[in-house]
């Protein structure tokens, strides 16, 4: 494996319309479509939270996605940040509960 396709992990930050839009769904389906491992959670403060482990290409294609979002939603800000590998996330992409 060479260093452009170490397992990295972020953390996205989505801002706008991103509640009751289906966001979580779209995000856990772009994730499994792409091969990435983690989760998505709506916040209490209006916000999603995203923790997406994968290649960087393929961090960046869900950042795109996300960038995008499901039909309804408006997504006024994305914000990223490096994160650490999460080993309960190994495996799937789950949907959890809000914080």
């Amino acid at each position: 494996m060479s260093v452009s396709e170490e397992i990295q992990a972020r953390r996205f930050r989505l801002g706008g319309r991103v509640q009751g839009v289906g966001f979580r769904n779209f995000a856990q389906h772009a994730a499994e479509k792409l091969g990435v491992h983690g989760y998505v959670r709506n916040r209490r403060d209006g916000h999603v939270e995203v923790f997406a482990m994968g290649t960087p290409k393929q961090l960046l294609q869900l950042r795109q996605a996300l960038a995008k979002g499901p039909l309804m939603s408006y997504v006024a800000e994305l914000n990223v940040e490096p994160d650490v590998l999460d080993p309960r996330y190994a495996d799937d992409f789950t949907i959890e509960m809000t914080i």
